[in-house]
């Protein structure tokens, strides 16, 4: 199975990923990442103790953040789902210990394998946009969320001030992009999608105020030589350090997100 045979929302593919792509954990700016992340857990959810949160992917448990094992530490009761079996295989030692409980499944977000109404709390961020079929995405994410339940949904950021979307167009037209099929919003056409679905807006924020080439090439070099990617340190704090200053920054970051609420 090569990687190329399928860039849209395929197992396949996320498989493939899942067991060759290499971890970011650890980078500066898989740091400033996760420092965005809780935040965002933070503004939105608030007491995470004995709330049941869905995240609706796994990347990041396998390859990047691990911010579902920060909201199992804060005591939420936290399921995981994936497309991929290999993306759920290496996310699941993420998740040992702490105090709340913990489910991971094989599951499409077009079609979330949970009951109406069975979350407090969903956590989507960076999902939605690797399937055309991004619309029943959020319905989903809708049906499963219990009346009242928060969810905080993000996806790239068509209106990056640092042309994010066509460095990807770019290195996806040199089959250089390794994140599969993957599509751009604007908040006010990502607004609409959401009320459409039957969400509130509670919140338009987003996170991620860095340059795109920016994270790329200091990725780049940490999986190859960690020490040498210290160079760019100094460069990745700056943008955290604007974006802990200027919290509406996070609006113009390569990920926009909004805080919605099922009525």
């Amino acid at each position: 199975m090569k990687k190329r045979d399928q860039r849209d929302g395929n197992r396949p593919f996320w498989d493939w990923t899942g067991i060759h792509f290499p971890d970011l954990a650890g980078a500066r700016s898989t740091q400033y990442y996760r420092e965005s992340e809780e935040r965002l857990f933070a503004a939105s959810f608030g007491d995470l103790a004995r709330k049941k949160l869905l995240k609706t992917d796994l990347w990041d448990e396998a390859k990047n953040t691990r911010i579902l094992r920060f909201a199992a530490d804060r005591g939420a009761d936290v399921y995981g789902i994936d497309i991929s079996v290999e993306m759920i295989r290496l996310a699941a030692p993420s998740l040992g210990g702490g105090p709340g409980g913990r489910r991971l499944a094989v599951s499409d977000v077009r079609a979330i394998a949970f009951a109406d109404g069975a979350f407090d709390l969903i956590y989507s961020m960076g999902t939605i946009e690797h399937t055309r079929q991004y619309e029943q995405a959020v319905r989903e994410c809708f049906r499963v969320l219990k009346r009242g339940g928060i969810a905080v949904i993000g996806v790239p950021n068509a209106r990056d001030p640092f042309l994010r979307p066509l460095l990807v167009a770019v290195l996806n037209f040199l089959g250089l992009y390794d994140y599969g099929y993957e599509k751009s919003f604007s908040m006010r056409k990502f607004v609409r999608i959401l009320e459409n679905a039957g969400f509130e807006i509670r919140d338009r924020t987003g996170i991620l105020f860095i340059p795109g080439w920016l994270r790329m090439a200091e990725l780049w070099v940490h999986v190859r030589s960690p020490r040498t990617a210290a160079i760019f340190a100094p460069a990745v704090a700056f943008f955290a350090f604007l974006n802990r200053k200027i919290p509406r920054l996070g609006r113009y970051g390569y990920l926009i997100a909004c805080a919605v609420r099922k009525p």
